[in-house]
């Protein structure tokens, strides 16, 4: 019999919220975490607006001493972690740490330190760059300072696929409990690239909203005056356990994840196909290892990135896997409120989507006030809806093909 593998806490840091519970009342509240930057250089660029967090403090989060020697994108990922850590209320002790894996991505990585220290370099000099560079910048160090941080000694991964990266940190995760390479697994991705020159480089493709005059309405999925993607921050840690596991310690499971699968589009290095073909591949496939049929999903939380190509593609995905359901399918895009959180993005709407099932609530898409008649299905406009949700699904894209869908289910001792 396979393993089951079960998810027993959650941890968030976003610009709705520095923890679950904030970010999931704001989120369906409706609420946008979308603002003028605030601390960032903006002269000169075409967007000025973000899904920023403001009023993190790392001192009081981690102390002083370790704040500084990790990079907010590593920061981020500890606060969170030890949120999902204390959500499952999972003991880490020499009884089970080498059981337990570590699985967190970041597409992006420490690039703030990155900048800060290369203009170190031009402005003092070679000797005057901090010895700490290296391990606050590199991308594995989210992971890294995560396991140290709670003493898990088993396997430490990094995935890198752009945004797909927290979806597919869940994914490995969960392959890992299923081959009994751990029995229990903090997963997921985190992200803080509110950068000039990330900014700046996303804005050169052409793929940020550039809607700065009003920064709450910026982010619009499936509406027809969209204009491109809010880029965010922050970090989506998930708990996973073994079946066995859990319910050996007394653990009271928030829900069942039944699959994931992953495919690449072979197609263009930032553009999705337009018929969405690495998306339908990605669900068919999660649903036929879940061996469920479409009709039974409950909820989708969609890509939804605010672009025009992105949104069409994905809509016309849903459209080839669910058939005629796929206009009764609740769906939404949960960027419409906390921006982009690029390699963050596919563990934060995962997180959401476990959340969703928990509470039996569909969150809302914001700002949807225009329907695109080439995105046509319900995408949840403006209100949450109440409703049972027994099966969620929830897919992740990103720039190189990478197509990412987790599936959850309500948890059933049966």
């Amino acid at each position: 019999m396979a393993t089951r593998v079960v998810i027993t806490g959650i941890g968030m840091v976003t610009a709705l919220g520095l923890d679950t519970e904030t970010t999931w009342t704001n989120l369906l509240n409706g609420q946008s975490g979308v603002r003028r930057l605030d601390g960032v250089e903006t002269d000169g660029l075409r967007t000025t607006i973000g899904a920023q967090i403001v009023d993190f403090d790392p001192d009081a989060a981690l102390g002083r001493k370790e704040a500084r020697r990790m990079d907010r994108f590593a920061q981020f990922a500890v606060v969170a972690a030890n949120e999902a850590v204390s959500n499952a209320s999972l003991k880490i002790d020499e009884t089970n740490s080498d059981q337990v894996a570590v699985v967190v991505g970041s597409g992006i990585g420490g690039i703030t330190t990155l900048v800060e220290q290369y203009d170190t370099m031009k402005e003092k000099g070679p000797g005057r760059v901090s010895p700490f560079l290296m391990p606050m910048m590199l991308g594995n160090l989210a992971a890294g300072q995560v396991s140290m941080q709670l003493g898990a000694r088993g396997p430490v991964s990094c995935p890198v696929t752009a945004c797909s990266t927290g979806a597919d940190a869940i994914g490995e995760a969960y392959g890992m409990i299923r081959d009994g390479i751990a029995t229990t697994a903090i997963a997921g991705g985190t992200e803080a690239s509110i950068t000039p020159i990330v900014i700046a480089g996303f804005n050169s493709c052409n793929a940020l909203s550039e809607r700065n005059d009003e920064p709450t309405k910026a982010s619009r999925p499936f509406d027809a005056h969209r204009d491109g993607f809010v880029l965010g921050e922050g970090a989506g840690i998930l708990v996973l356990e073994s079946l066995e596991a859990a319910l050996d310690r007394g653990a009271k499971p928030l829900a069942e994840m039944i699959s994931y699968a992953a495919t690449g589009d072979a197609f263009h290095v930032t553009l999705p196909p337009p018929d969405g073909n690495g998306t339908i591949r990605a669900m068919q496939l999660a649903l036929r290892r879940a061996e469920i049929s479409a009709d039974e999903v409950d909820y989708l939380n969609a890509h939804g990135t605010s672009t025009p190509i992105n949104d069409a593609s994905e809509t016309n995905a849903v459209k080839n896997v669910f058939g005629d359901y796929a206009y009764r399918l609740p769906i939404s895009s949960t960027k419409s409120m906390l921006g982009h959180l690029l390699g963050a993005a596919g563990s934060v709407e995962a997180a959401v989507t476990v959340l969703a099932i928990r509470n039996s609530v569909v969150p809302p898409t914001i700002n949807l006030e225009n329907l695109d008649p080439d995105c046509d299905l319900d995408y949840t406009p403006i209100h949450k809806r109440q409703g049972h949700v027994r099966v969620g699904m929830s897919n992740s894209m990103g720039f190189g093909g990478h197509n990412s869908t987790l599936l959850f289910k309500q948890y059933s001792s049966d």
